[in-house]
């Protein structure tokens, strides 16, 4: 698990033994602060709200549906409500879909956050069962909500760039070539990420 700065602290030591490139990162920049986020559909909600939007427009976004629905939002009343209702709520008709195929999923027991499969996979199939909710989505949720130690969001901009600096790369790699690089560093890939993100966001030295 990576939810505590301990358990992180683990993942990273084990990564720089397998890679110093690792620790080298770590020596410039600092060890990175685990990222927990609630367990609960509410926290993929969330993330369907903020899709492909500035955080002060989810921020907004946010506000509406909580009033309309509720802080813990009325799953029934969002799976009954129709586009006009949900525009009035702040959503796009795409976004409405998303949020109700989850609210429906969810109803019915079809996904249940509290006992997603212990394996990745298949819980990344579980989760991406949700409209509008692909690899990357079900994979940060995985990390930061779960604290999955080796869930690894290669499709991620940033993983990808970061990555190739520390590793001394020309280019910024696809996923599968991302993969591949981090298939040794298993089971602490979710740490990779972790610092990866940590050393994109540092300032220039």
């Amino acid at each position: 698990m990576v939810q505590t700065q301990a358990s992180l602290d683990h993942h990273l030591d084990a990564l720089a033994a397998i890679e110093p490139a690792f620790g080298e990162v770590m020596a410039r920049h600092g060890r990175p602060e685990p990222r927990v986020r609630p367990c609960t559909h509410v926290t993929m909600l969330r993330t369907i709200v903020g899709q492909q939007v500035s955080v002060a427009a989810a921020d907004s976004m946010w506000k509406k549906l909580t009033t309309r629905f509720g802080e813990d939002p009325d799953l029934e009343a969002m799976c009954a409500a129709d586009d006009d209702e949900m525009r009035a709520a702040g959503l796009s008709r795409q976004k409405a879909g998303y949020a109700r195929s989850l609210a429906a999923l969810v109803r019915d027991g079809e996904v249940c956050f509290q006992s997603l499969p212990e394996d990745d996979e298949e819980a990344i199939a579980e989760l991406t069962k949700i409209k509008g909710i692909g690899r990357w989505s079900a994979e940060i949720y995985l990390l930061f909500s779960e604290g999955r130690s080796d869930v690894f969001p290669a499709g991620d901009l940033a993983v990808q760039v970061e990555l190739a600096r520390i590793l001394g790369r020309q280019e910024r790699p696809p996923e599968k070539l991302v993969r591949q690089w981090a298939e040794p560093w298993s089971p602490h890939r979710g740490a990779a990420a972790i610092l990866a993100w940590h050393s994109y966001m540092a300032p220039p030295m």
